[in-house]
């Protein structure tokens, strides 16, 4: 319940942008459907990116208070009837895993960094690409507050606006406004940080490091009331050398770092799971090829396989997530294997064969499912390595390039700059930090509550 209240309150923060996501998707889904040309005109990946995270605060505030009710009146039923409930061992280790303080509190941790992935555009305080008056606001310490004039003039290049009145033109207007309206965080005046300012009759005088500037009173958003036009602006984390707000590029650096660990970690575990199944249910030379392959790619160091394969072919999202997908599937193909072997051997199975039911039913029905213990740990120890690995790719400026930020590369810029601006590649380190200590907590819970020997 205190998540589905985190949700609505960051829903009443952000009702305006939330409310312009969805009114422009509702637009974007009417327009693709009349005229997929005039959409892909229009369309781009920032109106994507809010789509997804309205849609996901608003699914969370909906679906979380139901779930959460529904858990709690089970758990209530467990606890007054004194039952255990079902004895299967991913029932069990359920309810063994609930007791262990330190692994939920890991998954609590986990759940709230995927859901500021998902919800970056809406939580973030700036733009984590724009640039602007770096003069005033390049490398500012944590906490440090700035002072900004709001003018009349509009952020941004405005985009026109169809002049026709059909519907394909009134749906294409309505995509540009709000594009415009959430590029600008619903802040639609321009904005200019100053160091120092005073007003002087008509004239505002301020200043940007050694310059100073003028500007006439009646280009501010309110000239009749001049104070109003000024605000302080606050960079919790402070800024870098381009005067970008450390904490959006650490929110947004989330998105890149997690998903690229969940990708890869879902296929790696998929292809070793395919892999070591095979190769221990059929046996004999399809047994022997497909274990040589794995012994070949132990043996040969992964790291540089990977710089090998990106320094070749060029660094993208794409290929990073490829090549570390095929390069961290044979520990769980063996381990995989390993189960099989065992469980080929069992009277389930052998009644099965008998039956004659096919192989892939056999595999599908009977053997996968009873290999997913092995499988699940070693897919949630194998995040927290993956997340490390992109970072150092990243640090190396092998892995994801700026200016999109990622964990790794925002560590990268700060590194020359360490001891006089710290706050730069700290805040990222500790992100990966505490990132990879949860979901080692959560294998080791995970491990311990799957284990029956482990079990309280």
């Amino acid at each position: 319940m205190l998540t589905a209240l985190g949700f609505l309150l960051v829903l009443l923060w952000r009702h305006a942008l939330v409310w312009s996501s969805l009114r422009s998707l509702g637009a974007g889904v009417l327009l693709l459907g009349l005229s997929p040309g005039e959409f892909s005109a229009v369309f781009t990946t920032d109106m994507l990116e809010f789509w997804v995270a309205s849609l996901f605060l608003v699914m969370g505030v909906v679906a979380l208070p139901p779930i959460s009710a529904s858990v709690l009146r089970r758990r209530m039923e467990e606890a007054s009837t004194k039952s255990t409930g079902s004895s299967g061992i991913m029932a069990a280790g359920l309810r063994s895993f609930r007791k262990r303080g330190i692994g939920i509190a890991a998954s609590v941790v986990v759940f709230f960094l995927y859901a500021a992935a998902f919800t970056a555009p809406l939580i973030s305080p700036w733009n984590p690409y724009q640039q602007q008056d770096f003069l005033v606001t390049a490398l500012r310490a944590p906490l440090t507050s700035i002072d900004a004039l709001v003018l009349q003039e509009k952020k941004g290049i405005t985009i026109p606006l169809r002049q026709g009145e059909r519907l394909e033109d009134r749906l294409t207007n309505i995509l540009i406004e709000d594009l415009q309206f959430l590029r600008s965080r619903g802040e639609t005046h321009r904005v200019v940080f100053v160091d120092s300012y005073s007003i002087q009759d008509d004239t505002v005088i301020y200043n940007q490091g050694p310059r100073e500037k003028t500007l006439h009173r009646h280009e501010l958003a309110t000239p009749d009331t001049p104070l109003q036009s000024v605000r302080s602006s606050l960079f919790l984390l402070g800024t870098d050398q381009y005067g970008r707000d450390i904490l959006s590029r650490v929110i947004y650096g989330s998105r890149i770092s997690l998903s690229i660990g969940f990708l890869v970690v879902l296929i790696s575990v998929t292809l070793g799971t395919v892999i070591g199944v095979s190769s221990g249910y059929f046996g004999g030379i399809v047994d022997n090829v497909l274990m040589r392959i794995v012994d070949v790619l132990i043996a040969f160091p992964a790291l540089f396989l990977i710089l090998i394969i990106i320094a070749t072919f060029g660094n993208s999202i794409f290929l990073i997530v490829v090549t570390l997908s095929f390069t961290g599937w044979m520990g769980v193909a063996r381990i995989v294997r390993g189960q099989v072997l065992s469980l080929k051997e069992q009277e389930f199975i052998l009644a099965a064969r008998s039956l004659g039911l096919s192989h892939p039913r056999i595999i599908l029905r009977h053997l996968v499912p009873n290999t997913l213990t092995p499988v699940i740990v070693a897919a949630t120890l194998r995040i927290g390595s993956i997340i490390l690995t992109e970072a150092g790719l990243s640090f190396l400026g092998l892995g994801v390039q700026p200016p999109t930020p990622s964990w790794g590369n925002i560590i990268n810029e700060g590194r020359d700059s360490l001891l006089n601006h710290w706050w730069i590649s700290t805040f990222p380190g500790i992100a990966i930090l505490m990132t990879v200590i949860c979901f080692n907590l959560i294998g080791d819970g995970v491990r311990d509550a799957l284990d029956p020997r482990m079990r309280d």
